[in-house]
């Protein structure tokens, strides 16, 4: 395991993946003292570890993306891993919701701008440091003259499903399956994960990420008023705006964790979940080619990839829109169908081949072990991870309903691909998301496994689609499937949802407030 308290050598930082951080950045952190503001699962702390990661070079700020949240250059290159190219993100993502209480001034872009750099001086900006990045609401732009935002607002263009001529940034809407007035109700949701979606009015959200969990919390505490900052006094930001803290949502992607996790809980299904996958679910969805490359996703667009009318140059060119979800998950149901079979009762629970179907496809990618198929995910004893690592294979934008027809049953990425993917079967999205596990909007106010979810979409009006897709209702409807044969929506409850802009790195101090 990896030292997290960072040594000297030769007045240079060694950081734990072998790179050296210039002596001006000052990593003295200790693990302790940096993480009294956030609540962090103890036992996460202890379960988790530290990665040596590739050296990268210790890049100056002058010379980061323009497109704030494309950490590609900077992440260590992707390994294969049961034949499939794989990229493990930063181990930990807090996500930091906040609301101002008036509009900005413009010596607050200033300060936001300053603060971000402050950040940047005392963490080398590395998966071994910290990244940050931050993105607004249609809240903020609402506070701006509405003429300043039309101007620079980039709009839609014709595609599938997506009508042109709308605002790249609208308000979060409901998904087909939230529990949500007019909505279908799922009668296998069960009663504790029944719980209505809401729309938050934040502002602003903050996104932290650092493979040591003392890092990103520290940067997460200094935001929100501690005034320390790797061990010195280092006053926090603070607006004419008036920012106050409304969330902090940690995220945990690490190969093994939730398992661990499970285990030490004692969940009664700790023993169904894949020892080798990073995710509450048993698979994993880091495979490379699941995921866009960061410039396919802005409102400019990549690689043949446009959905706006932006051009280079435009004020929000680099930018995206960045949805955050907070979902909670049926994990005994999607691994025992709620129950432990008693002796002498019919065995209900959920063998591995069952799961990859509502996870992927049908029929199943792989073949369960014919011994067991439930134990440490029941996958194939012939693969390296036991079946948590499996290929996500575009089928078309039809698969879903293809299948629906054929084999009376949808999978969740069939669902996915429905629109969120070219013709020739490229994705059109970045997601970021991963396990979580606190109280959150959970009925019994317990630590719950959740999904943190995050992504970067070219426009809200596409991820409004896309999420419409992978619920897929339509198709539940029209050919009168089971619900228990409909991917993952039984199992998922999102509570919350809000859509930001992330504007790009050269607007990311309150966009606009200059022009206003």
């Amino acid at each position: 395991m990896s030292q997290r308290r960072l040594p000297q050598r030769g007045g240079q930082h060694v950081r734990t993946d072998g790179s050296a951080a210039v002596s001006r950045r000052g990593l003295l952190i200790g693990g302790g003292a940096a993480l009294a503001t956030l609540a962090v699962p103890e036992m996460l702390k202890e379960l988790a570890w530290i990665p040596d990661r590739v050296a990268l070079a210790d890049t100056m700020a002058a010379s980061l993306p323009d497109i704030q949240f494309d950490l590609g250059t900077f992440m260590p290159p992707a390994r294969t891993i049961d034949g499939l190219l794989v990229g493990m993100p930063p181990v930990h993502t807090i996500f930091v919701t906040a609301r101002l209480a008036r509009t900005p001034s413009k010596a607050d872009a200033g300060r936001m701008e300053s603060a971000l750099r402050t950040i940047e001086a005392n963490y080398p900006y590395a998966p071994g440091g910290v990244f940050t990045h931050v993105a607004y609401s249609d809240t903020y732009f609402g506070r701006l003259p509405s003429a300043v935002v039309s101007a620079h607002m980039p709009k839609t263009i014709d595609f599938g499903q997506q009508a042109g001529g709308q605002p790249v940034l609208k308000r979060a809407v409901a998904g087909s399956t939230d529990v949500f007035p007019g909505n279908r109700v799922f009668k296998l949701r069960r009663p504790a994960f029944n719980v209505p979606v809401r729309f938050e009015k934040n502002d602003i959200l903050f996104t932290v990420r650092s493979d040591d969990v003392s890092f990103a919390t520290d940067v997460v505490n200094w935001l929100s008023g501690s005034n320390s900052l790797v061990g010195r006094p280092i006053a926090s930001p603070q607006f004419d705006a008036g920012m106050t803290v409304t969330s902090k949502r940690h995220m945990f992607v690490q190969m093994g964790l939730p398992r661990n996790m499970a285990a030490v809980h004692g969940f009664p299904w700790a023993s169904y979940v894949n020892p080798f996958s990073p995710m509450w679910m048993g698979f994993a969805d880091q495979q490379v080619n699941a995921s866009a490359p960061a410039p396919d996703v802005t409102f400019l667009g990549g690689h043949g990839i446009k959905l706006t009318d932006a051009r280079s140059g435009d004020y929000f060119d680099h930018g995206s829109i960045q949805h955050l979800s907070h979902v909670l998950l049926d994990l005994e149901q999607f691994y025992l169908n709620g129950r432990v079979p008693d002796a002498g009762e019919t065995d209900t629970r959920e063998p591995y081949d069952e799961r990859v179907q509502y996870m992927f496809t049908v029929p199943p990618e792989l073949p369960p072990d014919p011994n067991d198929p439930f134990t440490d995910g029941g996958g194939p004893r012939n693969s390296g991870t036991r079946g948590a690592f499996i290929p996500n294979v575009f089928r078309g934008a039809d698969a879903a309903e293809r299948h629906a027809q054929q084999f009376g049953r949808i999978g969740h990425n069939d669902g996915l691909h429905r629109s969120g993917r070219t013709a020739d079967g490229r994705p059109i999205h970045q997601r970021i998301d991963g396990p979580g596990f606190d109280s959150m909007d959970t009925i019994d106010r317990r630590n719950t496994p959740k999904l943190q979810f995050s992504g970067f979409f070219p426009s809200a009006d596409f991820f409004a689609n896309l999420r419409r897709n992978v619920g897929a209702v339509d198709l539940l409807e029209k050919f009168k499937l089971d619900e228990e044969d409909h991917g993952l929506e039984r199992f998922i409850s999102a509570t919350r949802r809000q859509n930001f802009l992330i504007p790009p790195r050269r607007h990311r101090g309150f966009p606009l407030i200059e022009l206003t």
